[in-house]
């Protein structure tokens, strides 16, 4: 489903990934775990498209998206949801849903998508209503993987 082979990434002159090969076969939960600065941010920050590698591929279902910006790579299944969560803390749970389907056109397709975040996380449901800013910890981070 997803694979990953000899990426090679940094920022500008810094080389931080070095001929990183990786597969995840669908189905599968694959946890990157490391100490800080081993990569492990930046590995996915390049799958999601936020880093371009200098060399190596990234495959989804078989076809490259390494060459993709990340707007596009978003549309393909794939989002980076950050430590820090970056909600919108002044909108409702829903509007931060909403904008995370901004890229979805099909008006059906934004739909079944809330309609499946809600089905994963009732609790977001419930408060679709409620200010961002006002969850807990953990709503919080179901919302932000919500939105992706």
């Amino acid at each position: 489903m997803l694979e990953i082979k000899k990426i090679n990434a940094g920022y500008g002159f810094l080389q931080i990934l070095w001929d990183v090969s990786l597969k995840v076969e669908k189905g599968e939960f694959v946890a990157l775990l490391g100490p800080n600065g081993a990569g492990k941010t930046t590995t996915l920050k390049t799958i999601a498209g936020l880093v371009q590698p200098s060399s190596g591929d990234i495959l989804l279902e078989g076809e490259s998206i390494k060459d993709l910006p990340a707007h596009l790579i978003c549309k393909d299944k794939i989002s980076y949801i950050s430590e820090k969560l970056n909600l919108f803390t002044a909108m409702t749970v829903e509007e931060n849903l909403i904008l995370g389907a901004y890229t979805i056109k099909d008006k059906e397709q934004k739909a079944k998508s809330l309609e499946f975040v809600y089905e994963l996380f009732p609790r977001l449901e419930e408060r679709k209503r409620q200010l961002a800013g006002t969850l807990s910890g953990g709503e919080r981070k179901m919302l932000a993987i919500g939105r992706g």
